[in-house]
């Protein structure tokens, strides 16, 4: 049962005014965005016209604190089938920049371990001017499963570090200021 007194009728606005949210309220709900979803192939669990439907219905806690908003892999399927030009990708992105927010002000907890593999990548890129895979996957590691965790991996790491397909070191890059200027250009 929905409560009206729980939904937040401005939620659909503030995802309209993220990037890559505008055409939320396009959708009409047609079903075209699942029905070609290939990870509700894997997870029938996800669903990404209930999540658009939820939003648009002011389901803001129920929806930021859903785990299933990270599972979208941004294959653009749905953006292609999609009648009304929803951008469906680019709203589930949009709706997790939201959640990042209201996490880091400690207003939600998220519990789904993406957000933080994205950010380990990222930072990586800012630091590098690429990924750095051992050092990412190492920190993931870390925050994710403890120092057991990490511990557990070493032998599978030295053997990848063995056959020459992960570095212990960033590689070093041409381009890395430029990279590093494009960040700085973003954040501004």
């Amino acid at each position: 049962m929905i409560k009206t007194s729980q939904l937040d009728s401005n939620f659909k606005y503030e995802i309209a005014n993220e990037p890559g949210g505008e055409n939320i309220k396009r959708c009409f709900n047609c079903t075209g965005c699942t029905v070609g979803c290939p990870v509700t192939e894997i997870d029938k669990g996800y669903n990404p016209r209930k999540i658009i439907r939820k939003a648009l219905l002011g389901m803001r806690d129920e929806v930021l604190s859903d785990d299933s908003i990270w599972l979208c892999a941004s294959c653009y399927l749905c953006y292609e089938r999609c009648p009304q030009d929803v951008k469906i990708t680019e709203v589930m992105g949009a709706i997790r920049a939201i959640a990042q927010r209201e996490a880091k002000a400690g207003n939600i907890k998220l519990d789904n371990p993406k957000p933080l593999f994205d950010n380990l990548f990222i930072n990586s890129v800012r630091k590098n001017g690429k990924w750095h895979e051992a050092g990412v996957s190492g920190m993931f590691t870390l925050k994710t499963k403890g120092i057991k965790g990490l511990i557990d991996y070493i032998p599978m790491g030295l053997e990848l570090f063995r056959k020459g397909k992960v570095s212990i070191l960033p590689h070093k890059i041409k381009g890395k200021d430029q990279i590093k200027r494009i960040f700085e250009e973003v954040e501004r």
